[in-house]
């Protein structure tokens, strides 16, 4: 059985595969800071649920786009938990729009939501990881970086950032292994959403999308659930500057 962090910290954890990461990684003995831009009802749900698996947890608000907040964020989580093991960096920004399309505005906002602020949140959070005995960075990615597809619009702008996450991540997977901080992440393929379905994909796409998936299907929240929870416990001690793909064959 893995066993699970205690000081955890999530962004966008109100719903999807956010909300699911809480649910699998939560029991008695662990301890959350869940983050979200503006979902309160999701989130409310998403502390309901962690409590009801036995764990503790409080809610923090914050638009990871504006320079600094994802530095404001950790200070935050350090004042609640008392210290940090594991970070989950999930904040997304779906923008299903072709790149020539794309305004400058939205491009900077992709960026600085996702790439940014996990710079940001990892950076603020390493003196924090260093004092603990199963220090982890576990950041959400996709295969925007990695897989092209003609016949479908692919989310340009969301890859662009997700890109620039993952060679982040890889820089700091090598600087921070002589600590024994580890850094992952895990790049799902199409990931079944909660009941506001793909709010940036018609059904006619996602149908275009799911017959592309050698498994056929789409994946559950869950499954990318607990590949982050592999990579965020100590059975994970030795995978380091590694991108993990979750989907279902796509290549």
């Amino acid at each position: 059985m893995i066993k699970r962090v205690k000081k955890i910290l999530i962004t966008g954890g109100a719903s999807g595969i956010g909300a699911a990461i809480c649910r699998r990684m939560s029991n008695r003995d662990s301890l959350f800071l869940v983050h979200t831009r503006a979902n309160k009802a999701g989130l409310e749900k998403t502390i309901r649920d962690i409590e009801k698996n036995g764990g503790r947890a409080d809610a923090e608000f914050a638009d990871l786009a504006v320079k600094g907040a994802a530095r404001l964020l950790i200070q935050r989580a350090i004042e609640f938990l008392g210290g940090l093991d594991v970070l989950v960096a999930n904040a997304g920004y779906a923008l299903n729009t072709p790149i020539t399309d794309v305004s400058d505005e939205d491009f900077e906002t992709a960026h600085a939501t996702i790439a940014r602020s996990f710079f940001e949140l990892a950076t603020a959070a390493i003196p924090h990881l260093e004092k603990s005995n199963c220090g982890r960075i576990v950041g959400v990615s996709a295969f925007g970086p990695h897989v092209w597809r003609t016949n479908v619009t692919p989310f340009a702008a969301t890859a662009a950032a997700k890109a620039s996450m993952e060679i982040t991540a890889k820089a700091l997977a090598l600087q921070l292994a002589p600590s024994g901080i580890t850094v992952n992440l895990i790049a799902p393929g199409f990931v079944r959403k909660d009941q506001k379905a793909h709010v940036a994909i018609s059904p006619e796409t996602l149908d275009k999308l799911i017959a592309e998936v050698p498994m056929g299907r789409v994946a559950e929240p869950e499954e990318i659930a607990s590949a982050v929870a592999f990579c965020a416990s100590n059975e994970a001690s030795y995978i380091t500057g590694q991108i993990i793909h979750v989907n279902g064959g796509l290549v």
